[in-house]
């Protein structure tokens, strides 16, 4: 709560923005609703639209206070790349993916006539998450290869990694999982030196081996994606799996697979061993290895308020 409300007192949008992204599960309402109130302030003042983007979201999220009309507002009057473009995004994100659709289209024939072409590689990009959640693989995948092109041109080598990782990935959820791997396998080699893009690679391996009920090379996966994120933002994304792989086999009441694995994840991230010693924990006491007393005493280590909450989610676990 403090290091937003510096961000947004320094008046630093991007932060804000990234700050809100994070650590929005973790404010109270009443946090929250300060926190939004200011941002809000600041986007307009400073006209970011990624924040305001944000702040019009999180309203209607968990609050259910639409101030979409009001965004579409300021984008009428504002006319920009910036303002359509995140707008459009925004009905992506509450699942209005035809509004989203019809709006991308309208920025990409305005940026074509323009020649921008980093703008016109952003529009390819999000409309092929589009198509992607609309289970429309092949043109996600026309559209990615379109900014790839682009981006190369441009020498945007990061870039271009990552959709590659991306096109990948919707390879596999095409159905054709020996080239997906076959891919991943090529990229890997290039982002040695890349810790996200490194890290977004085993998060791809891992949804593959999760998708094969291959838990034990899952959870490998979510381990070195959450070791090579664990300065960036991707470590949430890989931490979010890893519950994802736990929550399937407490489901599949595959408990010795949890705790026989678990142990590697408090030695690699020591910060949250307690937690995860709770997660071992509650799958020996479903294994039927240890007494509730055991778990209790595990699961009061654990002080994070969150952590605890998904301790909670994991030991009522059932099919």
């Amino acid at each position: 709560m403090e290091e937003i409300l510096k961000a947004i007192q320094e008046k630093d949008c991007k932060k804000v923005a990234s700050l809100l992204y994070y650590k929005v599960d973790e404010l109270s309402e009443e946090d929250l609703k300060e926190v939004l109130e200011k941002a809000e302030k600041l986007a307009l003042e400073c006209k970011d639209f990624e924040l305001y983007k944000l702040v019009v979201y999180y309203y209607l999220e968990f609050f259910e206070i639409d101030k979409i009309a009001e965004f579409e507002k300021i984008v009428e009057k504002e006319d920009t790349f910036e303002a359509k473009y995140h707008l459009a995004d925004l009905y992506f994100l509450i699942g209005n993916l035809e509004k989203s659709l019809d709006l991308y289209r309208q920025i990409l024939e305005e940026e074509t006539e323009k020649g921008d072409k980093e703008n016109i590689a952003k529009v390819y990009y999000n409309m092929a998450l589009i198509h992607e959640e609309l289970m429309e693989y092949d043109k996600a995948l026309e559209l990615m290869k379109k900014a790839e092109e682009i981006l190369k041109e441009l020498g945007r080598y990061e870039d271009v990694l990552h959709i590659q990782i991306y096109r990948a990935y919707v390879t596999f959820e095409k159905g054709d999982i020996p080239t997906a791997k076959a891919k991943l396998a090529e990229i890997l080699p290039k982002v040695l030196d890349k810790p996200q893009l490194k890290a977004q690679v085993h998060l791809a391996f891992e949804e593959i081996f999760e998708e094969q009920d291959n838990y034990e090379a899952a959870l490998q996966e979510c381990l070195y994606a959450m070791i090579e994120a664990k300065e960036g933002e991707y470590f949430d994304i890989a931490f979010d799996a890893l519950i994802d792989v736990i929550w399937q086999l407490m489901i599949e009441d595959e408990f010795e697979i949890i705790y026989n694995n678990i142990d590697m994840f408090a030695n690699a991230v020591p910060e949250l061993k307690d937690f995860f010693e709770g997660i071992k924990a509650i799958a020996l006491f479903k294994d039927g290895k240890i007494g509730r007393e055991e778990v209790s005493e595990a699961v009061l280590k654990v002080k994070d308020r969150r952590l605890l909450d998904l301790l909670e989610f994991l030991g009522e676990a059932e099919l």
